[in-house]
């Protein structure tokens, strides 16, 4: 099996077979993933199903170097956090799966990049070392080839009358931005915007009050005069996002996929409508460890899309933590 082969999955039972692969490839050369599986008395010989594959606590990325590779660390993408506060490192040994990985996500959602002027109001995230997501919007920037893409800081009158003269002239334009920086503008100035989509990528980042979905989307979509926004499911410890093209329901790209687990179990599962803890497995993550149990709670449609509906808090993590190693 080849890395390539992650981004040819056309069938469930395809998934199901790359996936069992990957966990085999993670247990034998995963130091740390092994320990785990071995804690949870799993291993290559009794587990036959993706239901039967253990998922990693995401707090491992605070506390342990977490690589199924022996190769050198291209890339280290760091979670943000206030100083002093513990954050994530994902060291990446092969970045071009990642480069691969979101591309392809983006054009099976959103067609060809060439055809988008790509905004980006990312302040919180462009002011600090490591991040996937300025890795990967700097990318798409550059491969729009649009000379009026670009970075936004805090220069929201000159980024307003951008979206105004690019959205008039008929561009397609996506403005991908941090929650908060996105209410900011839309306090400041009134669009009635035709070809722009909205993608928030979520966060508040401590500059304002955490407030649900649906008001949050009801105030940007009246402050930007158009009818749904999308948004991005992604976190530093993953190569791979979910997109929501509105209402925030997410559908993952054919590598990806997501699994909600019992909030009184860490280790079953629950049905589909029901809320959990969200475990995701993402075969992007081929070199560093493709099963994480996130500390997000959602629930899963049976059409496989799902919804992200919050955190838990610490004092609700039930059986996530079975081990320090």
């Amino acid at each position: 099996m080849t890395t390539e082969d992650l981004f040819t999955i056309s069938s469930k039972r395809d998934f199901e077979k790359m996936t069992l692969k990957v966990f085999r490839h993670q247990y034998d050369n995963n130091s740390v993933y092994h320990d785990f599986c071995s804690f949870l008395k799993k291993d290559k010989s009794n587990v036959k199903s993706i239901l039967d594959i253990p998922f990693l606590p995401i707090q491992f990325f605070k506390s342990h170097t977490i690589l199924s590779s022996n190769n050198d660390v291209q890339e280290t993408f760091t979670s943000s956090g206030t100083t002093g506060m513990q954050t994530s490192k994902h060291f990446v040994t092969d970045v071009s799966i990642y480069e691969q990985s979101y591309r392809n996500a983006f054009s099976e959602f959103y067609g060809n990049i060439e055809d988008y002027c790509v905004l980006a109001l990312l302040p919180s995230y462009l002011e600090r070392d490591g991040s996937s997501l300025i890795y990967m919007v700097d990318d798409l920037i550059k491969s729009s080839n649009h000379e009026d893409s670009g970075f936004y800081l805090n220069n929201y009158e000159e980024l307003a009358n951008k979206l105004i003269d690019l959205d008039r002239s008929g561009q397609n334009i996506l403005l991908i931005g941090v929650t908060y920086a996105l209410l900011d503008i839309v306090e400041k100035y009134q669009f009635q915007l035709k070809n722009t989509i909205i993608m928030e990528t979520g966060g508040m980042k401590g500059k304002r009050k955490e407030i649900i979905r649906e008001e949050l989307h009801t105030i940007l979509c009246s402050g930007f005069g158009v009818s749904n926004i999308h948004s991005e499911y992604g976190m530093t410890e993953l190569l791979s996002q979910a997109y929501s093209l509105g209402n925030g329901i997410f559908e993952c790209p054919p590598w990806m996929q997501i699994l909600i687990r019992d909030t009184e179990d860490a280790l079953s599962y629950v049905n589909y409508g029901k809320t959990g803890g969200l475990n995701v497995i993402d075969l992007a993550n081929f070199n560093s460890c493709s099963f994480i149990a996130t500390q997000d709670l959602g629930r899963k449609n049976p059409n496989h899309s799902f919804e992200v509906l919050g955190r838990f808090d610490n004092s609700d993590i039930r059986g996530c933590n079975l081990m320090v190693l």
